[in-house]
This record gives C-alpha cells, structure tokens and sequence, in this order.
C-alpha cells in the first residue's frame, strides 16, 4: 500500500471534519529553528539578565503568559540558569511495570544544555525528581530541571549546586504512585505551553518560557533594556530627579 492510499486514521478524519488542521498544528508543532549564535553563547547571554526584564519584552511580543506559576520555588534562590526545554509527561498510576525502562530511555534521550521541564499531571503525592536524577543530569551536562509537583533527597540535590525548581518536598518515590507516559512532547503547566527547543530562563522570581522561534530576537531586546536600566539607575544614583529621567526616556 502506497502512501497515497493509506487509510486515514479516525483522528485525521476527525479533525478535517471539525476543521482542527490550524489548531493541530498550533499546539503539536515542534520548531527546529536554528539560533544565530552557539546554544551555549545565547544561553550565557541570557543568564546575564533577569526574568523580568525578559518577561518584559515578551509583552512587547503580545505573550502575556510565558511566565510558569508562581508556586514554583528555587532550590537555591542565587542561581540564574537558561537551558533548552526537555519536556516530560507523567501522571499519577499505580503501574509500575515498564516504568524503569521506559525512564532509563527517557533519561538517555536528554541532551546537553537541557532543561528538564516536567508536567506531572498535578500530582500531589509523589517525588519526580531527587539524587540520583541529579547525578544523572550533572553527569551528562543538563542546566536545570523545574519539576511541576514533589522532590526529594534534597541534601544530595545541594551538594551538587543543581539548579531545581519545584512545587512540594516529600520522601514518597514514585514507583508505584505515578507514571511517566511522554517525553520530547508539548506541555502545559499553568498557562505555559511548552514545547522541546523553547529556551527558559530562569531566577529568584520565577521560571520563565521563551518560545524558540523569537528567542534570539527576544535576547537583543532584552539586553538593550537591560543596558538602559543601568542608565537609568546612574541617574539615579546622581540624584537627578524623576523630570530629569523621564525626559530623557527613563521609566520607573
């Protein structure tokens, strides 16, 4: 059987019928554009600035909501870490079977520079990340992970000055309590859809997603704001008034 002649599945057929090929195409697409500049080089020039003034310019985007819920804590408020999204999807099952393998193949697929955004389906008692991830992670050169529910081993997490962003600590593992059933697929957590390749960034204040495709626009706009801000706090610091700034395009 030919290409041409292969039977349309029930969900294609469905979605010419409803008309979904845009919306289909919105949600699941996967961008591989390429950046400009080295992955490394726009990942460190993002960790020079800050969530806000990135959020900021995602505005000037018309994306109102790239930033992820406001329950997630850093592990260690002094890091500023920028990777590229590595997306996971778990959910809460007693299922315990094919976990491990279907982990350990998760685990070889994550790359270098990755950050590891995991969507655990709102799951409130398990831990979907802990010492051994950790270990895992530094070892194949993974920046940060933000995980939508619980961790553990918090002790060895620290030792390995590993980035984390979470929801909840608890001891529970999660074998047995939830499942992983994606990865490398978009995912949502709050209003944030996130896709694999998006850069995120993130700081004391937050976590934030920039879609892949204005990353690097949305990079040399920020640093331009970034150095205007250093402006505006050496007027500042000079005691010139609020007149004075604003007149010359300074904003508070």
């Amino acid at each position: 059987m030919t290409p041409s002649t292969k039977p349309e599945s029930l969900l294609q057929r469905e979605a010419k019928m409803m008309k979904l090929e845009k919306l289909i195409a919105a949600r699941e697409s996967i961008s591989t554009k390429k950046f400009p500049v080295p992955v490394k080089e726009l990942l460190t020039r993002f960790e020079q600035l800050y969530t806000g003034a990135v959020c900021d310019v995602l505005r000037e985007f018309c994306l109102l909501d790239q930033a992820l819920p406001g329950y997630l804590r850093p592990l260690n408020d002094d890091h500023t870490v920028a990777g590229v999204a590595f997306t996971v999807k778990s959910a809460p099952n007693v299922k315990i079977t094919g976990e491990l393998t279907f982990r350990t193949e998760m685990l070889d697929a994550i790359a270098a520079d990755s950050f590891v955004m995991w969507d655990t389906s709102n799951d409130e008692k398990a831990t979907l990340w802990g010492g051994v991830m950790t270990a895992t992670a530094v070892g194949k050169g993974v920046r940060a992970a933000c995980i939508d529910g619980g961790i553990r081993d918090t002790h060895q997490i620290k030792e390995k000055n590993f980035p984390v962003y979470y929801k909840y600590r608890i001891p529970n593992g999660s074998l047995g309590r939830c499942l992983i059933t994606h990865y490398q697929v978009p995912i949502k957590i709050g209003d944030v859809v996130i896709k694999p390749g998006d850069v995120i960034l993130a700081d004391i204040d937050g976590v934030l997603c920039i879609p892949r495709d204005i990353a690097y626009d949305v990079l040399v706009r920020a640093e331009e704001i970034h150095a205007n801000e250093k402006k505006i706090f050496g007027w500042v610091a000079e005691g010139q008034t609020i007149h004075q700034i604003t007149a010359k395009g300074g904003y508070f």
